[in-house]
């Protein structure tokens, strides 16, 4: 792969192939100039661009080795390269790394100052920590998947990005890095337990500070931001696409309903009572244009209101491609690396296959 770049070069990581969470964090380390060495089942080789659900985007920056962490020869190969490395992650259920002879007293014994980052959906510990579950079912004990919806029927079935990676990634990476800069200054490593329903409560922070001030009912459809104030909502238009409308104070709001032509309506923007009539009248007005028409009119106010794009439209968008926001890769576009950085920037880097024995040479091993 050659010398990596960006703010975390010179950190060297062990990542065990695994679904969900666990890649999406490895991509973000690896664009950010980490050396990860991917360690997949030799069953995986030659999968190509579905290989293990990751495929060219979520496994890009990074090589891969193919080893049977049942065989003796290629668990040892393995423990000679984690005995170089500044941290590894793994995605497996609690125990299964302890029983294949890879779990963090092995692995902190031959080199303390490592960082065994570990992601599961219910944690190392507690009553459903060896159930099977996805993200919908770890979304569902936090309170969080209770409160989106319209209230008028079950929860909406979410992506899974509250769960598997904001909950779940983003508490990874953020706890892997802390544990490194934590071992580079004591010279002693530590285990990340990163899980789902512990990060996902963590994001539901503004909320449970909101409930007991009367600030938030605990019910969808019936606050500020889940969908119940007619200027915090998507509005469907002429052409069956939707705007998003965001015009949460005052001065926002009157650009709003001024765009939309209903300044004389005499609105009580926060009097509740006042939410249906505003909530008919935004619907009807929206619905007399096209999506574009409406960001045509409001690309050069405050109002708040923004095009609701396809994936296939957010690449092409103006501020999106100013920013760089979306690359091309084969042909294909992918989200850019990200956060930009002014000094050691993140990048995309080819990735490949890497012997095993290639990637313990490269960490300086025999």
């Amino acid at each position: 792969m050659g010398e990596r770049q960006g703010p975390l070069a010179g950190i060297r990581i062990v990542e065990i192939d695994a679904i969900g969470p666990v890649p999406l964090a490895a991509m973000l380390l690896a664009d950010m100039g980490a050396d990860i060495v991917r360690i997949a089942r030799p069953s995986s080789a030659g999968a190509g661009a579905w290989d293990d659900v990751g495929g060219d985007v979520l496994h890009r920056s990074r090589d891969v080795a193919y080893l049977n962490l049942k065989d003796e020869g290629d668990r040892d190969a393995l423990l000679r390269l984690i005995d170089r490395a500044d941290a590894l992650i793994e995605g497996y259920r609690p125990g299964v790394m302890e029983r294949l002879g890879l779990g963090p007293e092995v692995c902190l014994a031959r080199n303390p100052r490592l960082v065994f980052g570990r992601m599961t959906g219910w944690g190392q510990s507690g009553p459903l920590a060896l159930r099977a579950g996805h993200d919908i079912n770890y979304l569902a004990i936090t309170g969080a998947l209770h409160a989106m919806g319209d209230g008028e029927g079950p929860p909406p079935v979410p992506l899974n990005l509250v769960g598997d990676y904001g909950g779940g990634a983003m508490f990874l990476v953020a706890g892997l890095l802390a544990a490194i800069l934590s071992a580079q200054r004591t010279g002693q490593g530590q285990v990340v337990d990163a899980c789902i329903t512990d990060g996902v409560p963590a994001l539901m922070s503004l909320f449970y500070a909101w409930e007991p001030k009367g600030l938030w009912q605990d019910a969808p459809a019936s606050n500020l931001l889940d969908g119940a104030a007619p200027f915090y909502r998507c509005y469907r238009c002429a052409d069956g696409r939707d705007v998003a409308v965001g015009c949460l104070e005052p001065q926002f709001f009157a650009q709003m309903i001024k765009g939309l032509g209903l300044e004389d309506r005499g609105y009580r923007q926060n009097d509740r009572a006042d939410w249906p009539r505003m909530q008919a009248d935004f619907a009807a007005a929206f619905a007399a244009r096209t999506r574009d028409e409406w960001a045509a009119l409001f690309a050069e106010t405050d109002a708040c209101v923004s095009p609701v794009l396809s994936m296939a439209e957010a690449p092409l968008h103006p501020h999106n491609q100013a920013r760089g926001s979306f690359i091309r890769r084969g042909g294909i576009a992918q989200p850019a690396p990200a956060p930009q950085m002014s000094g050691t920037p993140p990048s995309v880097t080819e990735n490949g296959e890497r012997a095993i024995s290639d990637a313990i040479a490269a960490w300086g091993g025999a």
